[in-house]
């Protein structure tokens, strides 16, 4: 079985599914960042620090859909096309374009699959 993000690409795969495949992607790809972020605050444990750093990931993202006019809960493919190009803007702010384009690409292999 072939997982990207957590999703198995030989399944049938819905937006919602590609929806929380680039949260995980986007919580991946900036975790030095977050962890850089937080280092001042204190933290009851490593386990709440991923928690809170997890819920960051999950309000950028959710930020871009609302930025970009999407419903977060209910997306379509155009949609997340269009959440993905607000994201790859977010990220340039702190990551190389060698390391966007490379997690873009695992997603789009997702939304290829989405009908």
């Amino acid at each position: 079985m072939a997982t990207i993000y957590g999703v198995d690409t030989e399944g049938e795969i819905t937006p919602l599914m590609v929806r929380d495949a680039i949260v995980r992607c986007f919580f991946q790809a900036h975790k030095e960042v977050l962890e850089c972020m937080n280092r001042e605050n204190e933290f009851s444990s490593q386990k709440e620090r991923g928690n809170f750093e997890k819920l960051q990931a999950d309000m950028i993202v959710r930020e871009a859909f609302e930025s970009a006019g999407i419903n977060f809960n209910a997306p379509s493919k155009r949609g997340i096309l269009m959440v993905l190009e607000e994201l790859k803007v977010i990220a340039s702010e702190f990551r190389k374009p060698e390391i966007i384009e490379k997690h873009y690409n695992e997603i789009m292999k997702l939304v290829e699959k989405l009908k």
